[in-house]
């Protein structure tokens, strides 16, 4: 069975949603950022400070290539995976691209004043950035979904989708 590979903006409830899903369908969950910072061995806003943007998304790159000869598993992907091509195309080899569209409005609320977002850190260059963002994501989606229902409605309405 394919892939379902969530997408969205930071707070869009890729992670919660995927977990959700997953139980849901009987399937694998993998969460890429997860993945990226297991294999380095540091966070991801470490990975920021340190060795910046450009290396962490080769780290990115590497991921979604890897895992999209998995199968029958539900993928969260970071905030700005699906924004590049070359991740999108890996990817769809493998699976379906969920868009969560969820609000900027309920992604603030669901962040409130988290520190460990890097791109986060400034509201206005974060709404800047999710107006970037968004036509990326509906470009890259197979499917569009509300992302500012429940977790476990968003779920099952993917759910549904995919039986």
């Amino acid at each position: 069975m394919n892939n379902i590979v969530l997408c969205g903006f930071m707070g869009s409830g890729k992670t919660v949603v995927g977990k959700e899903l997953a139980k849901i369908m009987g399937r694998k969950f993998i969460d890429t950022d997860e993945m990226i910072e297991k294999e380095q061995g540091i966070a991801i806003k470490a990975i920021f400070a340190s060795r910046g943007e450009d290396y962490f998304r080769e780290l990115e790159y590497e991921v979604c290539k890897k895992i999209s000869g998995l199968r029958n598993c539900v993928i969260s992907t970071g905030g700005g995976a699906l924004t590049f091509e070359r991740n999108v195309s890996a990817l769809k080899e493998g699976g379906k691209i969920v868009f969560l569209d969820a609000t900027f409005e309920t992604i603030c609320a669901r962040i409130g004043d988290n520190q460990t977002r890097p791109l986060f850190e400034d509201r206005e260059k974060a709404k800047q950035l999710y107006d970037e963002r968004k036509d990326k994501y509906l470009s890259a989606a197979d499917y569009v979904i509300d992302g500012d229902l429940s977790a476990r409605k968003a779920a099952l309405d993917i759910a549904a989708i995919f039986k």
